[in-house]
């Protein structure tokens, strides 16, 4: 009998090209005409990507999980090859669709070689690979840095790369509640890199040009557009996720979103949020101009926490899942769950102690190579990649979001691979960063 394959295996032997058109033409049939009608999305061609005669690239600003509904439609009609995380391959309700589309794996923030293999199979092809250069769709209404190595990337294969720009689907789909909600959302398609600027420019360049084009606060872009959205009465619904400190009192976990309120249980501090994602605060309420600068607000503060205490920690209780090189997940899981212990955050690293497969089960991540958590689904839980395996982590609590600030500025405090904006340096001034700088006062 022969031996079944895992599917990783499978994985590393499935035949990556542009989509059969039949099938390409289809999905997309169903995607645009049947599930994408109720997003009445807008789209605008600035530089068509059926024009480019070669292959290409067309890379997009992360906003939600639907984006790639909205990808496709602005490509239309060319055949698009998406890349996809690599777990998603591992769940029963992806795994068939990803396989007829050809859509190819990456594991997020961590080295996949099986990705530049496929990508260069297709590109070799003339076809046109697609993904998001931010690796996940947006945490609180912004962008996320552009991954390390994406623009290496782009300089390697020497093809024009495209911009899908979205607006407005963050606020369709958040990561607290990722129920959708109906308004208006927008795709603008333009070339990014020609040939010539991809062998022109230096990598530097052009991640900050791409950082710069992404850069987003949705909720600013809707107090400007003023569009109303179908919100079901619970628009505060679990924004305690990441807007988890009271800006008056400084308590934090008190926070409590539900219905269109979110509220401190501490001092009673809160506001009510309106149809078009405006606060409007209770009385003598201090609440930010909206969950993004909320969520900025606390991130200066663990800027400053970290740096003031050599000994400082998080951690929490949890629960943590691993995928089976053998069987799908089902029912809308992301993992399977194999142990129970206690997650931390401290100045070493990120730190796993409990159980694992009935045995006793201890790790630690270095910020070398952690930059930077996974939110697959919402703002629940998180995931990350120890030695090439998907770990996900369910805290017992709603931590998550100070979880993944404090892993991000840990990095950027002890290595700053993953930098931030520039024109967040603020954040930073008179603060060590990164342990170049250390190093050059030793």
């Amino acid at each position: 009998m022969a031996k079944k394959k895992s599917i990783t295996e499978k994985l590393r032997k499935r035949k990556y090209r542009p989509a059969p058109r039949i099938i390409a033409g289809l999905y997309k049939f169903i995607m645009i005409n049947l599930v994408g009608r109720k997003y009445k999305p807008k789209f605008n061609i600035i530089d068509d990507v059926n024009d480019c005669d070669g292959p290409c690239f067309v890379v997009f600003n992360h906003l939600s999980r639907i984006d790639h509904m909205y990808v496709m439609g602005a490509c239309h009609p060319r055949i698009t090859t998406m890349v996809a995380a690599r777990n998603e391959f591992y769940r029963k309700k992806f795994s068939f669709v990803f396989a007829l589309n050809k859509v190819i794996p990456k594991k997020n923030y961590s080295p996949d070689n099986l990705t530049i293999q496929a990508i260069s199979k297709v590109i070799k092809k003339g076809g046109c690979v697609t993904f998001s250069p931010e690796g996940e769709a947006s945490d609180y209404g912004g962008n996320k840095p552009v991954v390390p190595g994406t623009s290496k990337m782009f300089k390697h294969f020497k093809v024009p790369v495209y911009f899908c720009h979205l607006e407005g689907q963050y606020l369709q789909s958040t990561k607290v509640c990722i129920e959708e909600r109906f308004g208006e959302t927008f795709a603008t398609m333009s070339l990014l890199f020609s040939k010539e600027d991809v062998a022109n420019l230096s990598v530097e360049e052009m991640d900050d040009i791409m950082n710069e084009k992404f850069r987003r606060n949705e909720y600013a872009w809707n107090k400007e557009k003023q569009i109303k959205w179908e919100t079901h009465g619970r628009i505060c619904h679990r924004l305690e996720d990441f807007c988890y400190k009271c800006p008056k009192c400084g308590k934090e976990f008190t926070m409590k979103g539900e219905g269109d309120k979110i509220t401190c249980s501490n001092c009673g501090n809160g506001a009510t949020m309106d149809d078009y994602y405006q606060f409007h605060p209770f009385e003598n309420a201090v609440i930010p101009e909206s969950p993004y600068e909320w969520v900025e607000s606390e991130r200066m503060d663990i800027i400053k926490e970290i740096r003031a205490n050599p000994d400082y920690y998080f951690e929490d209780d949890c629960q943590i899942g691993n995928l089976d090189e053998y069987k799908l997940v089902t029912n809308n899981k992301t993992s399977f769950i194999v142990g129970e212990g206690k997650i931390r955050v401290d100045h070493k690293g990120l730190h796993y102690k409990g159980t694992r497969k009935g045995q006793p089960c201890e790790f630690t991540i270095g910020y070398k190579n952690l930059y930077t958590l996974i939110k697959e689904v919402d703002a629940s839980f998180f995931a990350f990649y120890l030695d090439g395996q998907y770990f996900d982590v369910f805290p017992k609590n709603q931590t998550v979001g100070k979880f993944t600030l404090l892993v991000e500025e840990m990095h950027r405090y002890h290595v700053n691979y993953y930098k931030n904006f520039k024109w967040k340096d603020y954040m930073y001034e008179g603060m060590e960063l990164g342990i170049d700088l250390k190093e050059n006062k030793e």
